[in-house]
């Protein structure tokens, strides 16, 4: 019988990686069946409720879905092991522009081009549902943990149902409003845009000095006077109505060689004579009375409406830049607009924007010219042609290339503008307190979105939801056909609900447009028209808290219906502010009496992912990384022929790295992330094999409790069990706060300074070398018991297929004792692990281990020493009273240490060699001293502790020799 055979050697079947077919098994054990398993067992008054805000159904998916669905589905396997059972629906968003494009790029269509809305309708239809058959499959491949088979589409029929049951109650309130006002227009995309849909980005106009003529005599001057504006949207100047002037501000009268005298703020006279590349004359100050009761009048090219325009005061008049004059035009500026209400209303002036849906003027720009401006591109040619225009007629004082952000199309990424149209908007003036005083009572993550959602609430009046568009949910208003007036009530509305209940909401646009049945009883069939506004899409999205309320009609909202939303920080002005607005403008229209509250308890976000050089990454610029890069072991790369190959450890893997930062922050993306993130996953599987290995041939039922090892000196065993519990202790906490990142760094620090480098290599001689039954060998593997079930449930919400694996994988006895690691419920460690003796003297017992080892290595490098166990290490406490670290014996140094044999007491014999280390725990001094063992080599546990001579041919130590000629009687009795 060789001396190897004796050894209990660790033994385990997992493997370093899964393969493919593992991986799609545990993917499944690990999502689909544990959530469908939790939807019974878990009691559904513990519920908790993540609200998917839907991710849009218009292409592949990238490493920002990845960020988005790993850390929702984190905190809710985090929330199942608190013992909730989960509620968590996916949904996606299906309507709008982005996906209305892909149809038309599909079918070779233009936009603009009369196709039939039902075929762009169908297009986009199929175009969304096979997107989203492919994002859920890459959702579900990630392990995500979810209802799939009822998951939610906002194209839904009853989804856009209850869209519109919605849109009936704020109606009839009068919370739907249709005005003529200017709002975002997009040339590129030809609709009306939400705040939310709009982007500021770098951009170069051409800035324009302009002068207006004053007919009247001013300043006592029989010479003509002109005031001058500065603008950076020349093409704007036929809509003008109004100069707008500070009262505050000190206005002069100056002398120009070349265009006369001018008008202008004292305080930029020196940029007027910049623009004029001359000197000019302060002739007179003016009184600013004196100029807001004259006149003005623009080019008679512009028409009537451009003549004898009045000055007014607005607060937006700076002398930072400009002339102190500001040109208004009610028709493409909301501060022009809202400054000349009452000159609106008393109709001095007039709401004007001669400029059609793709961007181009009107007739009506020019109207004594018609040809003059009609047609023309307003950012390029049409700009250009009013700038010759101005020059011509002597009124163009200067024009330049002016950078500045300038909004964009989110989309296309091309220049929009404010344009006046006729459109329907959401007045949210009155329920604008309620909004902000429920989220008093929401919980925010990072709390700086508290006041980033509450700015975006207090700064808005009104919302736009009204788009030109095909592929969304109809707006359902009937217009005269005359007059173009608007039918919305609660009764047409209802009306057209139940026509879309029988027909579908696709027969809005295919049914005859003079279809009476559309049209509620009394109306004259052949008077009205269906109109063809859709729903913003930020509307659709908005109302998918209808969901969590069933039925709707019976809606009584006492609290919030998630817990939790979460979603990007780009959020807080579009999916979270649509949310919170509808909600809580149907609770105040169905019960105006109740106290409001935000549909979340929570409100979490998440920043962009980053690439290596910190840049957002974005389809456009080209710096997507697909998440199966990571998944498959590809480091992500400039080239990818350069990208380092690493095992592919699956799903895991890009979890991990979404937990792995601080993700309420921007995440960063790189090889070096990518990489460690892979080593990190490495040494988890490999800390688990090494636990399964130690633990294959424990039964529970030896459990030793910790009354036992306490009252046994078992301290180094007492001290594991206080690192775990404070390591759970930590990792809960951060888990409970959804910083994972924290969570991952606590077990990191603890696996590699606690478990790997102390405990594991100091249980190792019990575990493999004590007999079966020894005490020792049981206190040990009862803790690598409660080290392997603890280090699975920090784990399982984060690397779920690795906790699954390592399940299949664990003894039977262990399994039947512990149950699914999935269906665990963490409770509190015992009390009595947090040892606050021990854990006083924790940092002592550390200092001293690093400085013998410190000593071994100087032995090492002179070739001294070559594995631990050949040496003894002598701790000399000197002549001053013994510290603490006293109470720990002998046999507790030796194992923690690692070495044959520790001297408590100095050993006066002649050493060989000696290497020692000085140490300084508080007002003690210590030295530690290692140096040659003083026994004999152990065959079997290679300790220096066998007998000196030798035992036979071998020598074996006391331990080694008991447990030899245990094992020969049992084979002996056997036979």
């Amino acid at each position: 019988m060789s001396l190897k055979s004796t050894l209990r050697l660790p033994s385990s079947k997992f493997p370093p990686r899964p393969s493919p077919e593992a991986v799609t098994r545990y993917v499944k054990q690990c999502s689909d069946d544990l959530y469908a398993w939790q939807s019974h067992a878990r009691p559904a008054s513990a519920t908790f409720v993540l609200h998917d805000g839907p991710p849009y159904a218009n292409g592949d998916l990238h490493v920002g879905h990845a960020l988005n669905k790993i850390t929702k589905d984190i905190i809710c396997r985090s929330k199942l092991a608190e013992g909730k059972r989960i509620n968590y629906v996916p949904g996606w968003d299906c309507h709008g522009l982005p996906i209305e494009l892909k149809a038309f790029e599909k079918h070779g269509w233009e936009r603009g081009s009369g196709i039939d809305p039902v075929k762009i309708r169908g297009a986009a239809r199929g175009f969304a549902a096979k997107a989203i058959a492919q994002q859920m499959k890459g959702f579900r491949s990630w392990g995500v943990m979810a209802d799939w088979d009822n998951h939610w589409k906002s194209m839904d029929k009853d989804f856009e149902l209850r869209q519109l049951e919605v849109f009936k109650a704020m109606a009839e309130h009068g919370l739907i409003i249709r005005r003529h006002k200017p709002v975002y227009w997009s040339p590129s995309s030809q609709t009306a845009l939400a705040e939310a849909e709009v982007e500021r980005e770098e951009h170069t106009s051409t800035a324009a000095v302009v002068k207006f003529r004053i007919p009247a005599v001013i300043g006592g001057s029989t010479e003509p006077v002109h005031a001058v504006i500065w603008t950076t949207t020349p093409w704007t100047l036929p809509a003008n109505q109004a100069i707008a002037l500070n009262k505050n501000i000190k206005y002069v009268l100056v002398s120009s060689k070349s265009h006369g005298l001018l008008i202008v703020a004292l305080s930029r006279v020196e940029y007027l004579n910049e623009m004029l590349k001359e000197e000019t004359k302060i002739v007179k100050a003016l009184p600013v009375e004196s100029l807001l009761e004259s006149t003005y009048s623009g080019l008679s090219e512009f028409g009537e409406d451009a003549l004898n325009r009045p000055f007014i005061h607005a607060d937006f008049v700076t002398e930072e830049d400009g002339t102190g004059l500001v040109h208004c035009a009610p028709g493409h500026g909301n501060d022009d607009f809202d400054a000349l209400q009452n000159m609106i209303r008393s109709g001095r002036v007039t709401v004007k924007a001669p400029v059609n849906d793709k961007g181009e003027f009107s007739e009506l720009a020019s109207p004594t010219q018609p040809t003059l401006l009609a047609g023309k591109y307003v950012f390029k040619e049409g700009n250009k042609a009013v700038l010759d225009l101005l020059k011509t007629k002597n009124a163009l004082i200067s024009s330049y290339d002016f950078r500045h952000k300038y909004p964009v199309d989110w989309r296309t990424k091309q220049p929009i503008m404010i344009r006046a149209t006729a459109q329907w908007f959401a007045d949210i003036s009155g329920i604008k307190a309620d909004v902000v005083k429920s989220l008093n009572n929401v919980t925010f993550r990072p709390e700086s979105g508290k006041s980033r959602l509450r700015s975006f609430v207090e700064h808005r009046s009104e919302w736009c939801i009204s788009r030109q568009r095909a592929w969304g949910v109809p707006i359902p208003a009937l217009y005269e056909k005359d007059t173009n007036g608007a039918i919305l009530t609660a009764e047409s509305i209802a009306h057209i609900i139940k026509v879309v209940q029988e027909r579908g909401i696709d027969a809005w646009w295919s049914d005859d447009p003079d279809d009476p049945a559309w049209l509620m009883p009394g109306l004259p069939p052949d008077k009205y028209v269906r109109g063809r506004d859709t729903m913003d899409v930020w509307f659709d999205s908005g109302t998918s808290w209808t969901l969590m309320v069933a039925p709707l009609k019976d809606h009584q909202q006492r609290g919030p219906l998630a817990d939790v939303y979460l979603e990007g920080s780009d959020q807080h002005r579009g999916w979270f502010q649509s949310s919170i607005l509808t909600n809580i403008a149907y609770q105040k229209v169905t019960d105006p009496s109740a106290t409001a509250h935000a549909p979340f308890r929570q409100l979490v976000t998440h920043g962009f992912t980053l690439d290596a050089a910190g840049k957002k990454m974005s389809k456009s610029v080209g710096n997507v990384i697909n998440p199966n890069q990571i998944i498959a072991g590809l480091a992500p790369q400039p080239a990818p022929k350069k990208g380092r190959v690493l095992h592919p450890y699956g799903p895991d893997a890009l979890r991990l790295w979404a937990a792995t930062g601080d993700w309420t922050s921007d995440v960063v993306i790189s090889e070096k992330v990518v990489t460690a993130v892979h080593s990190s996953l490495g040494k988890y599987r490999v800390t688990m094999k090494v636990l399964l290995g130690m633990l294959s041939d424990f039964d529970p039922v030896n459990i030793v409790n910790y009354e036992t090892m306490k009252s046994s000196r078992f301290d180094l065993h007492c001290i594991a069990l206080l690192q775990l519990h404070t390591v759970v202790k930590n990792v809960r906490s951060a888990m409970a706060s959804y910083e994972f990142h924290k969570a991952l760094a606590a077990i990191n620090e603890w696996i590699a300074r606690d478990l790997s480098a102390f405990y594991l290599e100091a249980v190792k001689d019990s575990i493999y070398c004590d007999g079966e039954h020894a005490t020792r060998r049981h206190v040990s593997q009862t803790v690598l018991y409660h080290i392997f079930l603890q280090f699975q449930n920090m784990l399982a919400p984060i690397t779920p297929l690795l906790i699954e694996e390592t399940h299949e994988y664990t003894p039977e006895q262990i399994q039947a004792a512990a149950g699914h690691p999935f269906q665990r419920v963490w409770e509190e460690l015992p009390f009595d692990w947090n040892n606050e003796v021990l854990a006083a003297q924790v940092y002592n017992v550390m200092a001293i281990n690093s400085a013998v080892k410190a000593a071994q290595e100087q032995a090492r490098a002179d070739k001294r020493l070559g594995q631990s166990l050949a040496c003894e290490v002598e701790i000399r406490y000197g002549d001053d009273r013994a510290p603490a670290i006293a109470q720990f014996p002998q046999s507790f140094w030796e194992d923690l240490l690692v070495v044959s044999k520790v001297h408590l007491t100095p050993h006066t014999e002649q050493k060989e060699w000696v290497y020692s280390q000085k140490v300084e725990l508080g007002n003690s001094s210590i030295q530690v001293m290692v140096y040659p063992p003083t026994q004999e080599k152990c065959a079997r546990c290679w300790a220096y502790t066998a007998p000196t001579p030798k035992q036979d041919d071998e020598a074996l130590c006391k331990r080694c020799f008991d447990v030899v000629e245990d094992i020969k009687q049992k084979k002996a009795a056997e036979v």
